[in-house]
């Protein structure tokens, strides 16, 4: 079935006959499509939905076919290429199982999977810590594997204490900020500073603000239905009496 999705992206990519659209992408204007398919294929996850899960993977997988595609037309590599690399990497980040010592009792334990890709990053180039962590990640996430990779070289916080205290401090330089760009620039701070804060308390920072969004969009989406038509015209003193209702709830 692959095969199939493989002969129409090449039949839209096709100079003659193709789609005009699909002709006109390069990898910078798809890239945007991919990251996007890769959040619907999350949020269908979320909210178990099998169905919807099922059409964001194809989705997500014609991206993949659409970046191979282009990339075969000029000369880089094919889909085929993009498989191998996949398969050789699996095989090769788990030696006990694939392994030719597999089975034998005198094998010496398997190396850590981290370990195995700190290896492979250093086989690629001489390069920093934080060399390799992909610019297009979601901002929360990026911020999350930053911390991380800095704190395989042991810089940083012993406990959860140093990482509250640094919001704390970084909430103050936001409010003494002394111009819009300053301000933007210090927000910037004081986000990073939550994310390292909810690295150390063990929360995945990208999923509690998810979390966090469909709370707000539940209980936004309550008040609607509780005031109807006469919701907009509502005071804020109003519609914040009808936010505490709400979130008195149960949700």
């Amino acid at each position: 079935m692959v095969d199939r999705l493989v002969t129409i992206m090449a039949r839209l990519r096709d100079p003659n006959g193709g789609c005009s659209w699909d002709l006109a992408q390069d990898f910078a204007s798809i890239a945007p499509y991919t990251i996007e398919e890769a959040h619907e294929v999350a949020d269908a996850i979320q909210r178990d939905d099998m169905a919807d899960l099922k059409d964001e993977l194809g989705d997500l997988l014609l991206q993949v076919i659409f970046h191979s595609r282009m990339a075969e037309e000029a000369g880089h590599f094919a889909l085929d290429d993009v498989v191998t690399a996949i398969c050789d990497k699996m095989e090769r980040r788990h030696p006990h199982i694939f392994g030719e010592a597999v089975g034998d009792p005198q094998a010496p334990p398997p190396r850590p999977w981290e370990q195995i890709k700190a290896e492979e990053r250093a086989a690629k180039a001489a390069s920093g810590a934080l060399d390799g962590v992909a610019l297009g990640l979601p901002a929360l996430m990026r911020a999350e594997k930053l911390q991380k990779r800095a704190a395989r070289t042991g810089f940083d916080w012993p406990d959860a204490s140093g990482p509250r205290a640094k919001v704390v401090e970084e909430l103050a330089e936001v409010d003494a900020a002394t111009s819009l760009d300053h301000q933007a620039e210090e927000i910037g701070d004081l986000l990073f500073a939550v994310v390292n804060w909810a690295r150390h308390l063990g929360i995945d920072a990208e999923a509690a603000l998810r979390q966090g969004n469909a709370k707000f969009e539940r209980r936004f989406k309550a008040m609607e239905a509780k005031a109807g038509t006469e919701f907009e015209g509502m005071t804020l003193a109003d519609k914040e009496s009808l936010w505490q209702s709400i979130k008195s709830r149960a949700d």
